[in-house]
């Protein structure tokens, strides 16, 4: 059977329409819907139970309910999305904490310089900690001024909106801030350590323009 990575680089990449300017990265269509992907099933959770764990090189361990979460400053903002899987979304709106405003609380060592984003089930990946500090970086826990649905990362999930979307990872549970970058989930099965999809940087090792289309046959909301 072939492999996710290896089912995106058989797949015919379309020509962008030119009125699309360079909002959508090349080989993407665009949808008006929200595709649902994600590996394993949908968490459930008792809220009171639980927690977001901050870790690695830092001076001091911590963690942090939904609600220590929901006290801190909130910031609204409106973007694009792009999956690896070719689909890109126009004008999201997302509402949540700016990594940036949790990072002023944390006592991180100057010499971490990556973080890795664990997420349930099982899920990681990594980010280098510089593009987490913008200002469209969000732990987000509402989209188009609801909360979160279960299946797109209730009750709270990472937005990165630069970078493809598996960066993004639903179900947030922890940052491990490291002195060397290591890859995650996707990052071990063949997609690429960073991920600009204005590069294509959908795997590694290969200069790729063919992504995959299979998101047609998935759920949406």
């Amino acid at each position: 059977m072939l492999s996710k990575a290896e089912r995106i680089k058989r797949t015919k990449a379309p020509e962008p329409p030119a009125e699309w300017g360079d909002r959508v990265p090349p080989g993407q269509v665009l949808t008006d819907r929200f595709p649902i992907l994600h590996e394993g099933e949908v968490p459930r959770y008792d809220m009171k139970q639980w927690n977001l764990r901050v870790f690695g090189e830092v001076e001091e361990e911590r963690t942090f309910t939904y609600d220590d979460l929901l006290a801190l400053p909130r910031t609204r903002i409106d973007c694009d999305i792009h999956c690896v899987t070719r689909w890109s979304k126009l004008d999201t709106s997302w509402e949540g904490v700016r990594f940036r405003d949790l990072f002023r609380l944390l006592k991180v060592k100057p010499d971490a310089k990556y973080v890795m984003v664990h997420a349930d089930p099982d899920y990681e990946t990594n980010v280098p900690l510089e593009d987490l500090m913008g200002d469209h970086v969000l732990l987000a826990f509402n989209y188009n001024d609801a909360p979160l649905t279960d299946k797109h990362g209730w009750p709270l999930r990472l937005l990165v909106p630069h970078l493809y979307f598996w960066k993004s990872a639903k179900w947030l549970r922890g940052f491990e801030f490291m002195k060397e970058d290591r890859p995650g989930y996707w990052e071990q099965r063949g997609f690429h350590i960073y991920g600009d999809p204005f590069k294509e940087m959908r795997f590694s090792g290969e200069d790729l323009n063919i992504p995959e289309d299979e998101w047609h046959h998935k759920d949406y909301d």
